[in-house]
């Protein structure tokens, strides 16, 4: 992600009511570059199902105990969840950021950031459009082939003070990627659900702050934080998740 992508959840914040905190699913209006936004679980592959079901039903509680504030500060910003099918079966896109970046530098990620003005508005439309905007500048990605079925209500990221909306995607048609600034991101890559979902690849990262959530080993790469925190959730609610020995701990450092 970019320099204003949602940072490292590490503070708690209090909680407050379900409403304010999920962000309507858009059904129309003009996308980035005039295309449509909308979001439909129509010809989504059966696999998707349970994740579909999770995001109409799911309360931000049950996400994360960060949530928005009640006076509705915060950074608007939204993160495109994208799964396509690979190879090895269901994959997620990720991206890494760069490890000249002051900010979280080599930290694997959505592709996301902030809502721009053009996106327009934060309640309905615009973090849709912002999801497939920033996916597009950071991964080269083709929106077109890009199918919202979803939205995650909103969380909440007190170090870096942003509230993100999570959107959902499926890879319709899949278009090339790849880094597209090298001083914003590393690489961007596929990780198979069959390696998020294997016990051997999963442990609680321990940050010297005291905060410690979960965290995935895969392509040679330490998935923690946020991103880790809606994969894991997104598992857990789809029914994919399988038993992992919480005791493994990986230590991270203060540069993360």
């Amino acid at each position: 992600m970019k320099t204003h992508e949602p940072g490292t959840e590490r503070q708690g914040q209090e909680r407050h009511g379900d409403a304010e905190r999920r962000a309507p699913v858009a059904r129309g209006g003009a996308g980035h570059g005039g295309s449509p936004v909308t979001v439909s679980e129509e010809g989504l592959p059966g696999w998707l199902d349970p994740v579909a079901r999770a995001a109409r039903t799911v309360r931000p509680q049950q996400l994360s105990r960060f949530l928005p504030p009640a006076s509705g500060a915060g950074r608007q910003s939204a993160v495109l969840v994208l799964f396509g099918e690979g190879a090895r079966g269901p994959e997620l896109l990720l991206m890494e950021r760069a490890g000249s970046l002051r900010s979280h530098p080599g930290q694997p990620s959505f592709p996301g950031g902030s809502l721009d003005p053009e996106d327009g508005d934060q309640a309905t439309t615009g973090p849709l459009r912002a999801a497939l905007r920033e996916a597009e500048e950071e991964t080269g990605l083709d929106p077109r082939g890009v199918q919202l079925f979803g939205v995650l209500p909103r969380l909440y990221i007190p170090v870096s003070g942003f509230v993100v909306t999570p959107v959902l995607g499926w890879w319709r048609t899949p278009s090339p990627v790849g880094v597209v600034d090298p001083g914003e991101t590393a690489r961007v890559f596929t990780v198979p659900v069959a390696d998020l979902t294997d016990p051997a690849n999963r442990a609680t990262a321990i940050h010297p702050s005291g905060h410690h959530g979960p965290a995935f080993l895969v392509e040679s790469a330490l998935v923690w934080g946020f991103t880790a925190g809606v994969i894991d959730r997104i598992l857990h609610f789809a029914g994919w998740e399988r038993p992992w020995d919480r005791a493994k701990q990986v230590p991270l450092d203060w540069r993360t």
